[in-house]
Order: structure tokens, then sequence, then C-alpha cells
């Protein structure tokens, strides 16, 4: 999909119908880069996009580590992040920095 003005108004955008879905352009899909870090003296820094999912960051800190994907449990205080959910759901966006566990 082509992203285009609709008579000069910022607000108002239309989507060609080129992509398929909107996550797929690539113009909104961008790479965020996650700190992860374990409290131990380690901070990883994983570059990934929006809509990959906790599993495949862990994927991506696994091989930066020299760990298994699962070792690894990723979360924000309280909040233990599930793998199946993408960064974009959890509201996850460049440069944000998470915690990392080893179990």
């Amino acid at each position: 999909r082509h992203i285009r003005k609709h008579n000069n108004k910022l607000p108002h955008y239309h989507l060609c119908t080129a992509y398929p879905h909107p996550k797929l352009h690539p113009l909104i899909l961008k790479m965020i880069e996650v700190v992860l870090n374990d409290r131990l003296g380690k901070k990883v820094r994983v570059k990934c996009n929006e809509d990959d999912t906790i599993g495949d960051l862990k994927k991506l800190a696994a091989a930066q580590l020299g760990t298994r994907p699962e070792k690894l449990k990723i979360q924000k205080w309280y909040t233990v992040y599930k793998d199946h959910i993408t960064l974009e759901d959890y509201e996850i966006h460049d440069g944000m920095g998470l915690e990392l566990y080893y179990n």
C-alpha cells in the first residue's frame, strides 16, 4: 500500500491496495533497538522489527549471548512477556529497556 494525502489534510491518509496488509508496507514496518539488561553486568542491544514476537527477540538475544532461547525470560517490572505476543502489542518501542533473566 502506498500512503498518499487526501486533499492535503495531514491527519487523513489513504492506503492503496498494492500491499495486502499495512504491516507489510516497508514504510510502516521499522526496525527498533531493544536493550536487554540481565542486571549481572550484561546489556544486550537487539535490533528487530516492531512486528517480531517476544520469541523472535529471545532467539536474537540468545544468539548474541551464546545460550538457548528457552533459557531466557524477558520482563518489565512484574510483567513476564509471553513468546507469541508481538513487541508492537506490548508497546515496546525503539530504545526501550527490558529485564532479562535466565531460567
